[in-house]
């Protein structure tokens, strides 16, 4: 067996390499995380919540729910609103954004169809969590905003 000394010049190539390695991989994700942040979800956060309670409350007297499907099957994605008693609702507008949670890179806005009590449109989404954001307005003009997770088998 041969017996090596481990002199300081030795320990000194292992501390700067363990920390190269560790820098560099900071800066990578800091990079990847900057570069993919998707945006404000509001211009002025103050402003918005001056408004959020009333909004809130006007938004839950409609007695709405939502549920976000995706049948990959049919490549069809589907949204059904729900009244208070469980009939579905047609929401004269209607407005999805359906992408990634970290990025806005495969963000989509599908033209919705109302059929059979459900919205729907065709679109390939690939397996993993989506997130489903929409913008619908109730006959009386309440505007209706939800954000859904949906998750797609792959």
């Amino acid at each position: 067996m041969s017996t090596r000394e481990l002199t300081g010049r030795k320990v000194l190539i292992i501390i700067v390499s363990f920390f190269t390695v560790v820098i560099g991989v900071n800066l990578l994700l800091a990079f990847k995380a900057v570069s993919t942040f998707p945006g404000l979800e509001v211009q002025n956060s103050y402003v918005a919540s001056q408004h959020f309670d009333e909004m809130r409350e006007a938004q839950q007297a409609l007695g709405w729910s939502v549920a976000a499907d995706y049948d990959a099957a049919a490549g069809l994605f589907l949204l059904r609103f729900t009244d208070a008693d469980g009939l579905p609702v047609r929401a004269p507008e209607v407005e999805v954004t359906i992408g990634r949670a970290t990025s806005n890179r495969d963000d989509r806005a599908p033209e919705l169809a109302y059929y059979n009590g459900a919205f729907a449109a065709p679109m390939g989404l690939g397996p993993g969590y989506w997130t489903v954001r929409l913008e619908a307005r109730a006959a009386d003009g309440t505007l209706f905003r939800q954000r859904l997770q949906l998750y797609v088998r792959g």
